[in-house]
């Protein structure tokens, strides 16, 4: 991460090393699963039976963490063409209404990701179209389970509060989803930090800028010093 986005609070950095080690762990799993399912295939003519499921939700975890971690960094690709033809008074006031939109969108993304997956984990869904005005009692759906990938053993203990004291055979879908709600949250605190730093001048948009012009001008530096 650059200086720029580096956190100055300790609470911050804690927070940023934990995001950056989990993205950077996702990405090691996948290729290890991956790498060890092509060696089994083609030199033992067998495979791990739940690899392209594990690979397939680590892919999924990498993709909503990797979506918050490009608000946080200014990643996401964006066109300005129109929004650079006013002041920098007025493109900030217009980064400002497109971070509040985004903060009402990501919060509407997060009570949808928490009524998916709180029937997978015994709970309940909220009440309210469109914001949370309380609980609805939901049909406990706990006892899902994935398709291929194993209970774990170290994970037995949830099996009395979670299944009613009946043993999982698989992994209960309650736990590969629970990146759903984690993630839209993850990623509405993101936009309220993107918001109020262009509020504060510490950032000035929420989109990369110019991108396309300072790969030109990379390549042109590259084709003179040849």
């Amino acid at each position: 991460m650059s200086a720029k986005h580096r956190p100055t609070s300790g609470i911050g950095r804690i927070v940023s090393e934990i995001e950056e080690t989990a993205i950077a762990l996702l990405l090691g799993l996948m290729t290890i699963i991956t790498f060890i399912n092509v060696v089994l295939r083609y030199g033992f003519n067998t495979g791990l039976i739940w690899g392209l499921e594990a690979t397939s939700f680590l892919f999924a975890w990498l993709v909503l963490f990797g979506v918050s971690y490009a608000v946080k960094v200014t990643a996401h690709l964006g066109v300005d063409a129109i929004i650079n033809l006013f002041s920098s008074g007025t493109r900030r006031v217009l980064a400002v209404l497109a971070g509040l939109v985004c903060v009402v969108y990501a919060f509407l993304l997060m009570k949808g990701a928490w009524d998916y997956w709180a029937p997978f984990a015994g709970m309940d869904v909220t009440s309210g179209r469109w914001f949370p005005t309380g609980f609805t009692p939901t049909r406990d759906q706990a006892w899902y389970e994935v398709n291929d990938i194993p209970m774990l053993e170290w994970l037995r203990w949830i099996e009395p509060g979670m299944n009613e004291g009946e043993a999982y055979e698989k992994l209960p879908r309650f736990i590969p989803y629970a990146m759903l709600p984690f993630g839209a949250a993850l990623l509405l605190l993101r936009f309220v930090q993107a918001t109020v730093g262009v509020v504060q001048g510490r950032r000035d948009a929420l989109i990369v800028s110019h991108e396309a012009e300072d790969a030109v001008e990379d390549v042109k530096h590259m084709n003179a010093e040849r």
